[in-house]
This record gives structure tokens, sequence and C-alpha cells, in this order.
């Protein structure tokens, strides 16, 4: 009998000395990250044929799409591990029938469907016109390190309570070019009917196909039939690290931040099974076992995205990314009637403007980036050393509006503006919960409970706080001193609970999510019709001042810092 060791590890079980492809090693020796998904992909690279292009012959149809960032051709789950299909001679596959699925629901009437994939009516079998030949990657770019993707869900853990939290690996192929094939029992080569067949499919397409297409995986570049709301925008801060430590922007940060601060939102309204609830409804998720198909969904397109720039400091190097003018488009994941598809479209516009409004996307998306809004006189420990080296590791992400969504933009010609705009935008969320405004949402009525007490960042008055001021320029930013040093003679918040820290501690890492975010945003006034960028900065404080659990030390720091706010700086409480 052969040793366990000589089967190549896709075809071994998900457990403890076989593929355990999930677990993350530490080599003694390096403290590197030695992860077996590796192993699992070189095997894979090994046997795949690369010399030889998968390909269709006449008379099967072909059309070749680019996906913008990951897709993900799912065969299902083998020990929490999402697998790829693998079709001939070793090659990533999408499969006919789900190809099939895909292009089924894509169609716009009952007689289509019918026609071109068969199905009952009547009684009757109706044979389909069209054979679905499924899709493989154009040549073999796709099939490199990149391959091994991770998963990382911290909704609980960032605004519900500091509860564990994990990654979880899967394999999804990074910005493939897929050739797709159909071939027809009817139709000929050059029949007209064909422009419809591969609109259809296009139409599918801009749904995204795969798996996890909500947050951003499996889109291709257009949607012009499923976009509730294009908004344009432009960003630089901290890219997100694979496993391998390879940095790569990840276009579900959006998802991430908007599903986040939906959940927060309702928290603020109601208890948080029910805000757990409605989460889900728009954004997806799970009941169970059951998959719960969300409202809304995600696809971003930068044409100009840098994300291969390093950051050097004194003690390391960390990837940072532009992304250049793009595109964040909300898709519309489920078919809804146009009346409800304007009031979540309304809705969905002031989640935008919230979540623009008080911080950003991706990691470290609480703080402003030290790159633009530290200055020297009061953080000179940001500054470069006599090498021009960076001292500290970078922090925090800025987002603006582009030109063509500057409309976004609040305009703020007195602070009040703001504190006008959090009061219209919890009245709005309240709305959501009464049943004439909840039908597009859900067909169950849930009931408008008291909020949750312990829900950290839940968004009520009583557990959150908005302090703003006007900053004449970048370098008039006041907060980020205060988190780096003292604020006031030996006062310090820095590493409190309120400021959060992270411990080095190679044997028991562990980081405390703080409760305050800061967020440098720019001061737009509206003249006459036009929106006017006055090139200052409204700098903003979200604190969330109660914990349950708390030391007794921890209050009075928070406090202490509250009323400094008040008594000794310009900044006003604005909710």
């Amino acid at each position: 009998m052969s040793d366990c060791n000589d089967v190549p590890l896709m075809f071994q079980a998900q457990i403890g000395g076989r593929s355990n492809i999930q677990k993350l090693e530490k080599l003694k020796e390096t403290k590197k990250p030695q992860q077996q998904a590796y192993d699992w992909f070189d095997q894979w690279e090994e046997a795949c044929d690369i010399e030889n292009v998968p390909n269709f012959d006449k008379p099967i149809q072909t059309k070749e799409y680019t996906f913008t960032w990951r897709m993900v051709t799912n065969s299902g789950q083998d020990g929490g591990v999402i697998r790829p299909v693998i079709g001939q001679r070793g090659w990533a596959y999408f499969p006919g029938s789900s190809m099939k699925g895909a292009f089924r629901r894509a169609c716009s009437t009952i007689e289509e469907k019918l026609r071109y994939c068969g199905g009952e009516k009547d009684g009757e079998i109706y044979p389909g016109i069209l054979r679905f030949h499924g899709g493989y990657p154009k040549n073999d770019e796709w099939l490199d390190s990149s391959l091994v993707d991770v998963v990382h869900p911290q909704e609980d853990w960032q605004v519900k309570d500091q509860s564990s939290h994990s990654a979880l690996i899967q394999i999804s192929l990074y910005q493939p070019t897929f050739v797709f094939g159909i071939s027809s029992t009817k139709l000929s080569e050059n029949d007209p009917e064909w422009e419809r067949i591969w609109e259809i499919w296009q139409i599918a397409l801009e749904r995204g196909i795969g798996s996890r297409v909500s947050a951003g995986y499996g889109q291709i570049k257009t949607h012009k039939t499923n976009t509730l709301l294009t908004i344009g925008l432009k960003g630089q801060g901290l890219t997100s690290k694979r496993i391998n430590n390879v940095g790569e922007f990840r276009p579900n940060i959006f998802k991430a931040a908007l599903r986040g601060h939906t959940r927060r939102l309702f928290s603020g309204i109601t208890d948080d099974v029910t805000a757990e609830r409605l989460t889900k409804q728009l954004w997806g998720g799970f009941e169970g076992k059951n998959a719960i198909i969300g409202l809304l969904g995600i696809a971003f397109n930068a044409s100009d995205l840098d994300d291969e720039e390093i950051y050097v400091y004194t003690d390391g190097q960390m990837p940072v990314y532009e992304t250049g003018d793009s595109s964040l488009n909300l898709l519309i994941m489920q078919k809804i009637s146009d009346p409800n598809r304007k009031n979540l479209r309304l809705w969905v516009t002031h989640l935008i403007k919230f979540t623009m409004l008080l911080g950003g996307f991706g990691k470290s998306w609480r703080r402003v980036d030290h790159r633009l809004f530290s200055h020297s006189k009061e953080l000179p420990h940001y500054l470069t050393n006599s090498q021009g080296k960076n001292i500290n590791p970078m922090i925090g992400c800025h987002w603006k509006f582009t030109e063509f969504s500057k409309s976004l933009y609040i305009p703020v010609e007195r602070l009040e503006d703001i504190t006008k705009f959090l009061d219209g935008l919890y009245e709005k969320t309240q709305k959501l919960l009464e049943k004439k405004a909840l039908h597009f949402l859900t067909k169950k009525t849930y009931p408008v409970n008291p909020p949750t007490d312990n829900i950290r960042e839940s968004w009520r008055k009583g557990n959150v706080e908005v302090w703003g001021r006007i900053a004449k320029r970048a370098n008039d930013c006041r907060a980020i001193a205060w988190f780096h040093g003292a604020y006031q003679g030996e006062k310090s918040i820095k590493a409190s609970e309120l400021t959060g820290w992270s411990s080095r501690n190679d044997r028991q890492p562990k980081t405390l999510i703080g409760r305050i975010w800061h967020r440098m945003y720019p001061r737009y006034e509206k003249q006459g019709d036009e929106l006017v960028d006055t090139g200052e900065y409204v700098e903003l404080l979200t604190i969330f001042p109660n914990r349950s659990g708390n030391e007794e030390e921890e209050v009075e720091k928070t406090q202490e810092f509250l009323n400094f706010l008040k008594k000794s700086t310009d900044f006003t409480q604005l909710w």
C-alpha cells in the first residue's frame, strides 16, 4: 500500500495529518507563513497541461470576457475550503450547467427560457435549442500563486463585539480572461438570432457568475442592466495582503464597509437579531445552513489602479494603493419593482454619503492617511529620518468623490449641516422598519424593538457622539497628534481602549479595535447650483464612549478626553 503522502492533497480528506490547507503554520526558523494551500497549488500546477489550451471547435460559437478582479469556479466546499471546478487537461473550468442556469435567469420572458434552455409547459417537456459548453481561461496566465485567496469575515468582530474571527482559504482566479462556448441544434452559424443569445449572456455576466458575486467576485467591467447606483471614487491607503504577504487591492472592501454601516444603522433602531436579519436581506448571508441572496451587490472598476507601491519605514515595509479615478457600481441582485427600486436607491445614496462622511474603505479605514495630514510641529516622530526614510508604519486611508459624483458631497456652510444630515439619515432608517417602506426589503414585518444595549457600534444617541471642526488646510489636522502622544499636559489616549492597540507578540497576537474614528472630509459649499471645493476640510471624530465591562481607569480616561474636546478645543459636538 502506498503512503498517503503520495496522494495529491486535493484528493485527501481535510483533516489533521492529511490535506489541511486551511491551517496557517509558522516555521520556527523564519517565522514566515508555511501555508499548505501553496503545496496544494504546486501539485495542481505540475499536473496541469499548460501547453495545450482547451478550445471549442466549430460549430460551437465562442466569445471571451475579462473579469475585473477575482472569479470563483465553485465545485463546493471540502472541509470548509471552497474548491475550484477542474476540467479538461487540468484547467480551471466554468461548467456548462452553471452557464445554462445563469443564462436562464437572464432571459426576459418564459418563452425565451423555453426556446433556449428548454423546460416544461402545460404538462409537456420542450427541449431547448442551445447547448452550453462552459468556459475555460484563454491562456495559462491564470495559473500562478495568486490562486490562493483569503476570506476573512469580520462584521461581528468590528460592529458587535470583540468575538473571535479567523481567515479562511478559497481558491480563485485573479483577473482571468475566459472563453465561453454555446452551440445550437437549430441555428446556423450566421443566424441573426445569435446576437440576442450573446446579449442575454452579457446580461448574465453583468449579474456576476460563480460564487460571492455580491462581494465583487465574478464581475466584468460593464453593468448596463442591473446597476442601482454608480459612484465615482478616488482613494489611497494600505493594501490588503494575501497569505504570502503580497499586496492586493481587494474590491470586497466596499461591500464590507457598506454592510457594516448598514448593521450599525439598523442596530441603532431595533434589537440586534432584527438588525442582523434586515442586513442579510440587503447584503446576503446565512441563516443556519440556508443561504440568503441579498438585494445588493458591488462591482468595482479602476483602470488606473496602482497597488504595487511599497511604503518603506525603519522597521519594515507595507504595500499601499492609489485607485486613480474609479467607479463603484451598486448592483441589484434580485428583481424588484420600479417604485421599490427608487426607494432603495434613495436610501443607498444616503448610506454612501454616511460612509464617505465619517470614514473610508479597507484596512485602517477608521483613520486618516497619515502621509497627507500629519505635520512636523505636533507629530515630529512621523517625520522621515536623516536618511529620508519614514520612521513609523503607515496608518489610515483617504477617499474622495471624483468629479462624476461630486454632487454626493454634503455641502457644509455651517457645521450644523452635518447634524441635519445625520438626523435625516436616522429618520430615513427608522422609516425602513415601517410596513409601507419595508415591503421592498422583505415580505416579513419585523417588530421595532428597543436597540440591544451591548452592540459596541450601534448608531443611536447615547451610544455615539460626532464632533467636528473646520480645518483650513491639510496640515491643520489636530487629532493625529492626540492619538500618538499627550493631548494635554501628560494626559494621553494613546494605546487605550478608546484608540485601540495591537500587540506585537508572535505567540499571542491580539488587536483591540478602538472606539474612535477620525476623518478629514473635504469641505464643499453650495454657490448657486454648483458645489465648490473650498480647499478646507471638516475634521470629524466619531466616538463610541460606552462599553460594558470597561475598567474604571479607561472610563475616566474617555471622559477626560470628551471634557477636553468640549472645553479646550474648537471641536463642536454635532450629534
